[in-house]
């Protein structure tokens, strides 16, 4: 609610959304029996419409200490992207982001997250030359981005190989229905919004990144 305060809110809204997430409580039943009821001080409650409006707030202050780098957050994924100018800042960043972290009553996940490390091919091993930011923050090849996957490289390599894959297996479920007297019409449907769809999801994104193998592939 501080940082509510902060924005040009009218009153009674304000009001409105701090009695919504006032007096809220929880209990367990188990076995039969309920346990007492313990009021809730944190969080957001899951599935509701102030919800999303309430992280993006929350996380608003969440910003690099370093000119030049970025974070980019959506839903529960944030992204901090450091240039190789700023490399030697990626062990204070990660900190800042754990202090943060600390005093908004969250915890930063090291197992959940994930360095990796851009390099053009003439530069091809000298990326593993820098330690990670973090012990217990482990260093990839590829991250699967909003479903995408996106490797040291910046090729399309990966994302078309798992892509492949996933439609490979739609296929053969097709094969199937049919089998089963799914009629002409209604397997093409399906083909449509599940091979075609999958093929296409966030295509701006990646089809620049193919090489002609790719294409080939696809």
């Amino acid at each position: 609610m501080d940082k509510m305060a902060q924005l040009t809110l009218p009153d009674e809204v304000y009001n409105w959304i701090r009695d919504f997430l006032n007096s809220h409580s929880h209990c367990t039943r188990f076995a039969g029996e309920v346990s007492s009821l313990v009021e809730i001080t944190a969080s957001v409650v899951q599935g509701s419409s102030l919800g999303p409006a309430s992280y993006i707030v929350n996380t608003a202050d969440l910003r690099p200490r370093q000119d030049g780098n970025v974070t980019t957050k959506f839903a529960d994924d944030t992204y901090l992207i450091i240039p190789a100018r700023n490399s030697h800042t990626h062990g204070d960043e990660v900190s800042h982001v754990k202090s943060w972290a600390s005093n908004n009553n969250l915890q930063l996940n090291c197992s959940k997250s994930h360095e990796i490390v851009f390099w053009s091919r003439r530069l091809s091993g000298k990326a593993d030359q820098q330690a990670p930011p973090c012990p217990d923050i482990k260093r990839v090849d590829k991250l699967t981005i909003l479903g995408v996957d996106v490797n040291n490289s910046l090729t399309a390599t990966d994302h078309v190989s798992s892509l492949l894959a996933s439609c490979s297996s739609l296929l053969y479920a097709l094969r199937v229905l049919r089998c089963h007297g799914l009629g002409d019409q209604s397997v093409k449907d399906v083909f449509h919004a599940m091979v075609i769809g999958k093929l296409t999801y966030c295509a701006p994104a990646w089809h620049g990144f193919c090489s002609t193998a790719d294409y080939v592939r696809l």
